[in-house]
């Protein structure tokens, strides 16, 4: 797909519900653009999938969109086998939903890690004094913060996600200037969410979580959380959020060693 290819999937992916970020397909394009695969019939686009490579060895695959009346007639399959090639030998991630995560399973290989929950609430309060803009943070500071808890570092992908137009950033620092924790809220079709979210600590993670709620006041609020960080759960349920959907995260190899009890939010189904 070229850039305008990568709005259209990302208009699919809202008309299926899964509410993108208004400004998503700039950061999705800056972070593979050769990552992008459009089917087309007779010149018509009838499907989409991505498989972002992020460096030699990860790669995440997402925007996988059948138009209705081209659905289970073998089109699919041969679009996702052009995406996964374009991953070569990489461990390839994912967030199947759930009608799809035994397909996955049988027909790619996927492996089950754990589920991604999807809590909606309502943003506005306060904001905290303790957190920092992100515009304050150095970007390779800020960028080697976020690849301890993602399997790759992703510096092209980053740089377009915290700088979207609708888009706030908060961080807390130590002393030193170090990162604790921060987070992105994004304008979405729907309301607004936050992710990623990422901290030492469910304190730190509440923090953060409070700044950035605020700039959404009145506005519906969404987090995806990993379930085996319970203290993530605990948070979103602590502010009167409900479970509204979930993604099964799925590998095709090893599953990453990250740690889990540091990751609040996910930054995106579509890209990981």
């Amino acid at each position: 797909m070229d850039r305008r290819e990568v709005g259209t999937a990302v208009d699919w992916a809202g008309q299926e519900g899964w509410n993108p970020g208004v400004h998503d397909a700039e950061a999705f394009y800056a972070a593979d653009p050769g990552g992008f695969f459009v089917a087309e019939l007779d010149g018509e686009p009838i499907g989409s999938v991505s498989v972002v490579n992020y460096g030699e060895t990860f790669a995440f695959a997402g925007l996988y969109i059948l138009k209705p009346g081209y659905r289970n007639r073998g089109y699919g399959s041969r679009l996702f086998a052009a995406g996964m090639a374009h991953a070569g030998d990489r461990n390839v991630g994912g967030d199947g939903v759930v009608e799809m995560q035994e397909k996955y399973r049988t027909r790619s290989g996927f492996r089950f890690a754990y589920r991604n929950i999807r809590f909606e609430g309502t943003g506005g309060g306060s904001e905290p004094e303790g957190p920092a803009d992100l515009a304050e943070v150095p970007f390779e500071r800020l960028s080697a913060y976020d690849a301890r808890h993602f399997p790759a570092p992703r510096p092209a992908f980053l740089s377009s996600w915290i700088r979207q137009e609708g888009t706030s950033g908060r961080a807390v620092l130590a002393d030193d200037g170090g990162i604790r924790g921060y987070g992105v809220i994004r304008r979405c079709r729907s309301g607004y969410k936050i992710g990623p979210l990422f901290a030492e600590t469910p304190e730190i993670a509440e923090e953060i979580f409070l700044a950035l709620s605020a700039q959404a006041p009145g506005e519906p609020v969404y987090l995806d959380t990993p379930e085996p960080n319970a203290a993530a759960v605990a948070l979103a349920r602590r502010h009167g959020m409900s479970p509204v959907f979930e993604t099964g995260r799925i590998y095709t190899k090893t599953i990453p060693d990250l740690p889990i009890r540091e990751i609040f939010g996910v930054t995106s189904f579509e890209l990981g």
